[in-house]
């Protein structure tokens, strides 16, 4: 091998891996570039830009790559083969050859000292290395601490990387610099650069005659906005007006943060960076200023705002018949949270009650339209954490799905897909306006299998031979309504689905079986929503030919940047959630309490806690009554003495035995 140079020895007599030049190794055909992504065991995938294959990466063939980082890799002319989703498959492997661009330049983690060196362990298990800290760069932090560190650049794999610290957030294990050390381990921005803010305090408070030019007046109108009761911005309003036979006008009004955030501006940049508004469980990172989010471009009552409207003529079916979009002005006269609307709903009497009403009829006749064409709802419970004077948790309360909920839902929902057929339905692929839509492909059919096989353990059937239409799947999730099993079956179902994504190219919407479909209804806090206005605009009068190409070579990258924004601003989220949720169980250690096994594995039993859904482990080692094998085909651990067995689904008692707020883990043992 040494002849061969494929390794050699340094002067310490140290044998390595030689990297080949790309051009020894393989033609630039066998080149691919992509983001790493790396899993917490160390494995590497790359999914080349335009394709929805993946590349393995061997840890050792990663080198000095990060996850998240863009890289040029180099196709092997062997595969891997392994298992995945039920199916024997065959996947490429790689070497990463060139960093194109470094994601990581800080890492959140723990400060460890040691007698005479430092390091940091990143809270990231996917970062995978260490980060050393020389005596001078630690900034006043001490074993212990959860800190910031700028990393340096990184060209040596056979050493950890070094970086110096920047910030001290408190001690690790407080909740409270725990997701404080989410914002900054998911590099979300604190606060708006100077320009911006210099942009958005510069935009006039008052509406202008000119701003009114060619807009429909509809501040006689009953509108008003229903949100959740610790909303602070306020971007969709609704009208309903009755016509003839039946039908009812549904007017939906966003928002027109297009008319104060314009291309080019700092605004825009800055918009663009974030992608998208980041829910994290004690404070909101928001896409714009507070000065538009929550002032110029909030439906607040009783104040003229900018809208940006469509009006539907539905019928009694449900259909829509004619629809007009346009850019409106509204007078919200109310704003109502969802507990509000509930009340008026099931005593039929209250303030705007007849409007309420109509509203939810509409929402029904749209909820069972959109069932029988074969739309999936996935009735998953979420949780409200509630927190205290400090910022810690008092209370987890599961959150209800309510009717109210659904009004707006299918409201938002149908004003989205009449604005994507408007613009793409009726043309040819040629004559298509370049545009930006909601997409979700079907399911990869071999997640489909194991779903069934899995389903089959609690009597539910699954016909997954030839794909599953989502009106099968939506058969299904209706038979485990009101099962023990519901949320288990619901979690590993949405497990199986393709992730949504924003795209140009428009391949329909899988889960809501809509040939089209986009986001327009909540530009404040989502940049393709801002972009889908736009290209309205644009394509409401007569197309400016630059105008329209510079979108057609815009917008690829646009789908890329708000898609990725958007996944992690949903891991931020989960992750805070996360950190609560272990903070909350401090209180219950050495309690006992009910929960379903959710997951099984060769190392252990996840279990979900009822009523709080908050996931532990118990872990195999401590299952001490028996030696389990773990048979990965039936979900279980079986006890090899005595045939004990656990299942996913089963119903246990369990007591907390502990919790790490470092790592985010709750441990539990089994009592019953």
């Amino acid at each position: 091998m040494a002849r061969e140079g494929v390794v050699r020895t340094d002067e310490h007599g140290r044998i390595g891996y030689v990297r080949q030049k790309p051009a020894s190794r393989a033609s630039k055909s066998n080149r691919a570039v992509g983001s790493l992504r790396v899993t917490r065991r160390g494995i590497g995938f790359v999914r080349p830009e335009g394709s929805e294959g993946e590349i393995l990466i061997a840890p050792r063939f990663m080198h000095t790559a990060l996850h998240g980082d863009r890289v040029s890799v180099v196709v092997f002319p062997r595969t891997v083969r392994g298992r995945r989703a039920g199916d024997e498959v065959s996947s490429p492997e790689g070497e990463v050859v060139e960093i194109l661009e470094r994601t990581v330049t800080r890492v959140t983690g723990t400060l460890q000292e040691g007698r005479t060196f430092a390091f940091v362990v990143p809270d990231d298990p996917r970062i995978g290395r260490d980060i050393s800290i020389s005596r001078e760069e630690l900034g006043g932090a001490t074993h212990g601490d959860k800190v910031v560190v700028r990393v340096r650049p990184w060209t040596d794999e056979h050493r950890n990387p070094e970086g110096e610290v920047t910030e001290v957030l408190g001690r690790a294990g407080d909740a409270r610099v725990e997701v404080l050390s989410v914002a900054r381990s998911f590099n979300l921005p604190e606060r708006f650069p100077q320009d911006v803010e210099r942009e958005a305090s510069a935009l006039p408070a008052t509406i202008t005659d000119a701003d009114l030019h060619e807009r429909v007046d509809l501040r006689g109108r009953v509108c008003f906005t229903i949100d959740p009761e610790d909303a602070r911005d306020f971007d969709d309003a609704l009208t309903l007006e009755p016509l003839s036979g039946g039908t009812v006008r549904l007017g939906v009004h966003i928002a027109d943060v297009s008319h104060y955030v314009r291309p080019g501006t700092a605004l825009d940049a800055e918009a663009y960076d974030r992608g998208t508004s980041v829910y994290l469980v004690n404070e909101v990172i928001p896409m714009l200023p507070e000065r538009l989010s929550n002032d110029l471009c909030s439906l607040r009552p009783d104040v003229d705002r900018l809208t940006y409207s469509v009006f539907m003529d539905v019928q009694e079916d449900g259909i829509v018949g004619d629809y007009r979009i346009a850019r409106s002005i509204i007078r919200s006269v109310r704003r109502f949270t969802y507990e509000e609307v509930q009340r008026v709903i099931e005593r039929g009497e209250g303030e705007h009650a007849g409007t309420i009403l109509a509203l939810h009829r509409l929402a029904q006749v749209q909820t069972k339209r959109r069932r029988r064409r074969g739309s999936i709802d996935f009735d998953t419970t979420e949780v409200k954490i509630r927190l205290d004077e400090s910022g810690l948790p008092r209370a987890i309360v599961k959150r209800p799905r309510l009717d109210a909920h659904r009004l707006v839902e299918e409201c938002m929902l149908l004003a989205n897909k009449t604005v994507a057929e408007h613009i793409g339905r009726g043309r040819k692929a040629a004559e298509a306006h370049p545009f930006l839509y909601r997409v979700h492909d079907v399911p990869d059919p071999g997640k489909l299998r194991d779903l069934a096989q899995f389903v089959k353990k609690f009597g539910f059937s699954l016909d997954a031979k030839q794909g599953v239409p989502p009106k099968e799947l939506q058969k299904l999730l209706d038979k485990v309504r009101g099962s023990e099993v519901e949320n288990l079956i619901n979690e590993v179902a949405l497990r199986s689905m393709s992730k949504a994504v924003y795209s140009e190219k428009n391949i329909g919407h899988y889960g809501l079986a809509f040939s089209h479909y986009t986001h327009f209804t909540s530009p404040i806090r989502r940049y393709p929503d801002l972009v889908v206005h736009r290209l309205l605009s644009l394509y409401a009068q007569k197309p400016d030919g630059k105008a329209v190409a510079a979108y057609h070579a815009s917008l690829p990258d646009i789908a890329r940047q708000a898609s990725e924004r958007e996944r992690v601003a949903t891991e931020a989220e989960r992750e805070s959630v996360k950190v609560m949720q272990v903070e909350y169980m401090k209180r219950h250690v050495g309690d006992e309490l009910a929960g379903v096994i959710g997951g099984v594995t060769s190392f252990g039993l996840f279990v979900e806690i009822n009523d709080l859904l908050i996931e532990g482990l118990v872990r195999m080692r401590d299952l001490d009554d028996d030696y389990y094998l773990f048979d990965e085909k039936q979900y279980s651990l079986r006890g090899r003495s005595h045939g004990k067995i656990y299942r996913l689904g089963d119903r246990v008692r369990v007591r907390v035995v502990g919790v790490d707020p470092e790592q985010r883990e709750i441990d539990l043992a089994i009592v019953d």
